[in-house]
C-alpha cells in the first residue's frame, strides 16, 4: 500500500467529514487507506462517520480523550502504507496536493517528513507552514517579537526547500524514516510533538522539506482557544520540548527561555481573560457589525443556501462589497478543491466557506450549522 491517511477527530464532525471527503478526492489513484480516530468525542461524530463513510474508513473509536499524539500513535501502528500522513480534522486538501508530496519524496529519498503551503480561513498563507528549530536563541528572538528566523521568512513559496519543523497539521511521513526515528513522543498531549519528531527525523540522518502543494487550514476548530486548558497545553508543550533537547544546557541560557515561557503563557491568559470579558458586555472585536455572505455556487446551490440562510437569520451580499466580516461560500460540489483554494487566494481577506449539498452543512471559520 502506498499511503496512509491519519485522522484524529475530536468534536468536529463536519469538519472531519468535508476533509475525509477531498482526501478521497485527492487519493483516487494513489493505493490508499484513511484511517479516523476519534477521541471520545461528545457530538455523535462516531455514529455520524459510521452511516456517512460506511466500509471507506478504518473508525477507531476511543472511549476516553487520549491526545493528539497517542491517538495518532495507535493508528500508525494498524497501518499498512509506505507513507503516513498525519492529517488534521480542520483541514481540506487539493486534488492534487497528496499526489505533489508523494511524487517529491519518491525523487527525493533523503526527505523524512514533509509539509505543505498551508492557507488559512481567510485565503493568506500561514507563516507556520515552515518552522526553523526552536533553539534556545530562535525562541528567545520570537519569544520578544522577532519571528523570521523561527518561519524561515527567507525561503520562497513557490519552490520546494529543506525546511526544520513540519506542522503536524498535514505532515507527511516516509515509513522507514518514521520507523528510524520512532513514533511520537506521548509526554506531548496536543502541540509539540510535531517539532519534536521533526527533531529526530533530521537527527536519525533525515530531511524535513517543504513542497508548495496546497490545503485550506481551519487553524484551532479542534481544539478550544478560549479555555485555560488550551492556554495550559500549548505552553506546556513548550516546556515539554526544552527540557527534553536543551535541559542540558546551562542555567544562564535554559533560565531566560523558561521565563519567557511562562511570561507569555500569563499574557496569553490575560488576553483570554480580557477577550472573555468583552463578549460577556457584548463587546465583539467587528465593531458591532455583523459578518455578511456571499454564495459563490450554482442556482441550486444558492437556493439551497438562502434557505438555510432564512432560518439563521443571516445576510447575503453581492461582490464587490464594501462591507468588513465577509465570508464566501463556496459549492464544493461543483467546483473542486484547488479550485476553491484558487479562488480563495483571488479574493484573500474573505473567510473561506463551503456548502456541502449531500449533508446541507455550511463550514465557515466562525460557525458550523445546518
Amino acid at each position: 500500500m502506498k499511503l496512509s491517511v491519519i485522522i484524529v477527530n475530536y468534536n468536529v464532525r463536519y469538519y472531519v467529514e468535508q476533509c475525509i471527503i477531498s482526501v478521497q478526492k485527492a487519493t483516487k489513484d494513489i493505493d490508499c487507506e484513511i484511517i479516523v480516530v476519534d477521541n471520545h468525542s461528545s457530538d455523535g461524530s462516531v455514529d455520524y462517520l459510521t452511516k456517512r463513510f460506511a466500509s471507506e474508513i478504518t473508525l477507531i473509536d476511543s472511549n476516553h480523550n487520549l491526545g493528539f499524539a497517542k491517538a495518532n500513535n495507535i493508528a500508525i501502528r494498524q497501518s499498512a502504507g509506505e507513507y503516513v500522513l498525519l492529517l488534521n480534522p480542520d483541514t481540506f486538501v487539493g486534488e492534487r496536493s497528496i499526489a505533489q508530496v508523494l511524487e517529491f519524496m519518491d525523487a527525493h529519498p533523503k526527505s523524512g517528513g514533509a509539509g505543505v503551503m498551508m492557507h488559512n480561513s481567510d485565503g493568506s498563507i500561514a507563516r507556520e507552514s515552515r518552522r526553523g528549530l526552536p533553539t534556545p536563541y530562535v525562541s528567545l528572538l520570537k519569544m520578544l517579537g522577532f519571528p523570521k528566523r523561527y518561519y524561515m521568512s527567507h525561503l520562497s513559496w513557490d519552490c520546494p526547500g529543506q525546511i526544520d519543523v513540519v506542522s503536524g497539521a498535514f505532515f507527511m511521513l516516509r515509513r522507514e524514516a518514521l520507523d528510524k526515528a520512532g513514533l511520537l513522543d506521548e509526554d506531548f498531549f496536543m502541540y509539540g510533538e510535531d517539532i519534536d519528531l521533526s527533531y529526530r527525523l533530521v537527527k536519525a540522518g533525515y530531511e524535513n522539506c517543504y513542497v508548495p502543494a496546497r490545503i485550506v487550514h481551519y487553524k484551532g476548530e479542534s481544539t478550544q482557544k478560549t479555555s485555560f486548558r488550551y492556554v495550559h497545553v500549548f505552553y506546556q508543550a513548550m516546556l515539554i520540548f526544552f527540557r527534553k533537547h536543551y535541559g542540558h544546557l546551562s542555567l544562564l541560557v535554559t533560565l531566560p527561555i523558561k521565563l519567557a515561557i511562562y511570561f507569555r503563557a500569563f499574557l496569553a491568559l490575560i488576553q483570554m481573560l480580557t477577550m472573555r470579558l468583552r463578549h460577556s458586555l457584548g463587546i465583539y472585536d467587528n465593531g458591532g457589525e455583523e459578518p455578511v455572505y456571499v454564495l459563490m455556487g450554482d442556482d441550486a446551490m444558492k437556493a439551497d443556501c438562502r434557505t438555510l440562510f432564512r432560518k439563521k437569520g443571516l445576510t447575503e451580499v453581492q461582490l464587490p462589497t464594501d462591507r468588513k466580516y465577509v465570508t464566501l461560500i463556496y459549492d464544493a460540489d461543483t467546483l473542486s478543491y484547488e479550485e476553491i483554494i484558487t479562488e480563495a487566494t483571488c479574493h484573500a481577506g474573505y473567510q473561506i466557506g463551503t456548502y456541502h449539498r449531500d449533508s446541507q452543512v455550511i463550514i465557515t471559520q466562525r460557525e458550523l450549522f445546518l
